[in-house]
């Protein structure tokens, strides 16, 4: 897990929400994942932290690298 300062994490779906919770589907939606493997860059938040969070079994959490010097 990166820290609040980075700015934006990739997160990746890793697991189907079939037999989940509804709330659990509504929350990969909320973040703009809805298929296997698909991955978002997000603004590093406290909220964005707390739906991945909450979902932590269905996404994979990483920090994006912004220091490319291009």
């Amino acid at each position: 897990m990166s820290s609040p300062a980075s700015g934006k994490i990739r997160v990746t779906q890793i697991g189907s929400p079939i037999g989940r919770h509804k709330s659990q589907r509504a929350t990969l939606i909320g973040l703009g994942l809805n298929r296997m493997h698909r991955s978002r860059v997000l603004e590093d938040t406290p909220s964005v932290r707390g739906m991945a969070e909450k979902i932590h079994h269905l996404v994979r959490i990483e920090p994006v690298d912004e220091g490319n010097g291009s």
